[in-house]
């Protein structure tokens, strides 16, 4: 009969909790507007400093994914990344806005909203 190693599992176990997770996908699964259509919605989710959702509570089958026209704020693993998200997030997160489609952007809908704000941009593709 084999003995098994009590440090064995317990080694497992910190492995597998050190694990990478995959990241999470944005929810938005609503279908996106016609060009130039305008809707409004509750900011349902904010992804990162340049991208959210919006659409009705609870329905993220009807959630639209916003990509802020014009703005381009650092990613989230780039410095000021986290930051840009959670100054987004502080901004729009439970309000309703008003949006209008234009052209598009990684298959999201693009529209404008920070810059006003003194948000600072440098994300993947800005140029000053």
């Amino acid at each position: 009969m084999l003995r098994r190693k009590p440090f064995a599992g317990a080694i497992a176990l910190v492995l597998a909790s050190l694990w990478a997770s995959p990241a999470l996908a944005d929810p938005c699964e609503g279908p996106l507007p016609a060009k130039q259509a305008s809707f409004t919605g509750v900011v349902r989710y904010v992804g990162d400093g340049d991208g959210l959702c919006v659409g009705p509570a609870g329905r993220p089958d009807r959630w639209v994914e916003v990509r802020l026209g014009d703005f381009d704020a650092p990613e989230l693993h780039e410095r000021g990344g986290p930051e840009a998200k959670r100054q987004l997030e502080r901004l729009v997160l439970g309000r309703m806005i008003v949006c209008r489609a234009g052209r598009r952007t990684y298959d999201r809908v693009v529209g404008q909203l920070l810059r006003a704000q003194g948000a600072a941009e440098g994300g993947r593709g800005w140029q000053p």
